[in-house]
C-alpha cells in the first residue's frame, strides 16, 4: 500500500495514448463477447474466453495481455494486437491528514475529473464521477459552477475503481491467502454530474463493477445520488438495483429552487411520489436523502419538522452534510447547534439522521475545489509566461 504523504499534491506524468484498439474496459460481456469475436475468436470458444478475460480484467487487475498465462500465446498476441485495456490517467494526488485521498484524473479528450477515496473504521468509500463537469447549477456544490463538456463513458466510469485500486494496491495476488478485508468496499456516485443524465453508461459500468467474478462489490455497497431526475429513477431500481441517495437539501419548493433548480421540472411533490416505489422495485431497504447544512437557508427547526412530514409512507434516513465552504461560496455552514438540533428533532421522529464529519477540508475535498484550483494555477501560468514574452 502507499505510503501516506502530505496533502502537498503527487503530479504523474501523463502517458502516451494508445490508438486503434478497442478498449476491453467498460465492455459489458455481451459487449466483450461480441469484440472478441470480431477480432476472431470462435464463438464455440467465446463465453469461455469472456470468463477469462472479465477474470483477468477486473479481478486481478492485469493490464498485460502476456500474463494471462491460461490463455495459449497465439491467442495473447491475437489480444494485444485488437485491444487494450486503459485506465484514466492520474494527473494529480493529494491525500489529507485524515487519510482522505483526492486524485485529478484525466480522459480522452484532455478533460478531468475528480475522485475521492475516504477511509474509514469499518468500511472505505470511493465517490466517483459520472459527468464532465455538471448542467444542474445547484447553487451550494462547486462542480455546479463549471459547465457540463461530455457524459463519461462506461469505461471512463469503472476506470475509475480501477484506477483506486492500483493507487491503494488492492488487486488480489495470485496464489497469495484470501484477502477478507476491501479498502474500497463501498461506491457512492455522488463525485462530478448527475449519474441520471447519463444513465446508460452509468448502468453498464455498475453492472460490470457488480460482476462476482470481477470487481465483485454488490449491489448494496453502491449508491447512486441524483438530484430528481424522476424519469429514470424507476429504470435505475430495475436495472441498477442499487442504493438511491437523493440530493434533496431543502423542505419548501421555494428553497429547493434555488438550491437545486431542477425541482422547477420535478418539484418536490412529484420526486416523493416517484421515491415511493423504489425501495420495493429494487429490494433496497430505504432511501438515503442527503441534505447539507446551510446556515439561515434550510436549517431551522421548522425545516426539520416539514422534513419528517414530507418523509412519511418512505423508507428513508437522513445524512446531515455539513456544509463543505469553497472560495466565493454564497453561503456558510450551520453552527454545530443547529446541526445537532436538526439531527434530534429526525432522529425523535423515527428516523437515522447522521451527520457526516467533513473530510478532507486541507485538500479542498469538496467536488469540484480540486479542478478548478487546478485549472486557476494552469491559467496564472500561461499568463505569466506569456507577460514574459514566452507565450
Amino acid at each position: 500500500m502507499t505510503t501516506p504523504i502530505s496533502p502537498d499534491v503527487l503530479t504523474i506524468p501523463r502517458k502516451l495514448p494508445a490508438t486503434g484498439k478497442t478498449n476491453i474496459v467498460g465492455l459489458t460481456r455481451p459487449a466483450l463477447r461480441e469484440a472478441l469475436i470480431a477480432a476472431g475468436t470462435p464463438e464455440k470458444q467465446a463465453r469461455m474466453r469472456v470468463g477469462q478475460v472479465w477474470q483477468w480484467v477486473y479481478h486481478w487487475g492485469v493490464r498485460d495481455f502476456a500474463r494471462m498465462t491460461n490463455l495459449a500465446k497465439d491467442y495473447r498476441a491475437l489480444l494485444a494486437d485488437n485491444f487494450t485495456i486503459e485506465t484514466p490517467e492520474v494527473v494529480t494526488r493529494q491525500i489529507s491528514e485524515d487519510g482522505t485521498r483526492k486524485y485529478l484524473v484525466r480522459i480522452a479528450g484532455g478533460h478531468e475529473v475528480e475522485v475521492v477515496y475516504i477511509p474509514e473504521t469499518d468500511r472505505g468509500t470511493l465517490c466517483i464521477s459520472s459527468q464532465v463537469g455538471c448542467t444542474l447549477t445547484c447553487s451550494f456544490c462547486h462542480t455546479g459552477t463549471q459547465k457540463l463538456v461530455r457524459n463519461l463513458t462506461s469505461a471512463e466510469i469503472v476506470g475509475q475503481v480501477m484506477m483506486a485500486r492500483d493507487d491503494l494496491d488492492e488487486w488480489p495476488v495470485p496464489g497469495a491467502p484470501k484477502e477478507e478485508v476491501r479498502l474500497i468496499s463501498n461506491i457512492v456516485l455522488m463525485g462530478m454530474g448527475e449519474p441520471l443524465y447519463n444513465f446508460e453508461n452509468v448502468r453498464d459500468a455498475m453492472q460490470i463493477v457488480m460482476d462476482g467474478e470481477g470487481i465483485a462489490l454488490g449491489r448494496r455497497r453502491i449508491t447512486l445520488s441524483t438530484s430528481g431526475v424522476v424519469p429514470e429513477i424507476a429504470r435505475t431500481a430495475t436495472e441498477i438495483g442499487c442504493q438511491l441517495a437523493i440530493s434533496f437539501h431543502a423542505t419548501t419548493d421555494e428553497v429547493r429552487d434555488v438550491l437545486v433548480p431542477i425541482n422547477k421540472r420535478w418539484n418536490i411533490a412529484t420526486l416523493l411520489e416517484a421515491l415511493k416505489a423504489y425501495p420495493k422495485l429494487s429490494n433496497s431497504e430505504r432511501i438515503t436523502f442527503e441534505y447539507v447544512m446551510l446556515d439561515g437557508v434550510n436549517d431551522s427547526r421548522e425545516d426539520a419538522h416539514r422534513l419528517v412530514k414530507l418523509l412519511e409512507g418512505i423508507p428513508a434516513k437522513v445524512n446531515l452534510i455539513p456544509f463543505n465552504e469553497w472560495p466565493g461560496a454564497p453561503y456558510k455552514r450551520s453552527s454545530g447547534n443547529r446541526i445537532h438540533a436538526f439531527a434530534d428533532i429526525i432522529y425523535k421522529a423515527g428516523y437515522a439522521s447522521p451527520i457526516r464529519t467533513p473530510r478532507g477540508e486541507d485538500i479542498m475535498a469538496a467536488c469540484g475545489q480540486l479542478k478548478s484550483a487546478t485549472e486557476r494555477a494552469r491559467k496564472s501560468k500561461a499568463q505569466i509566461a506569456a507577460e514574459a514574452g514566452l507565450g
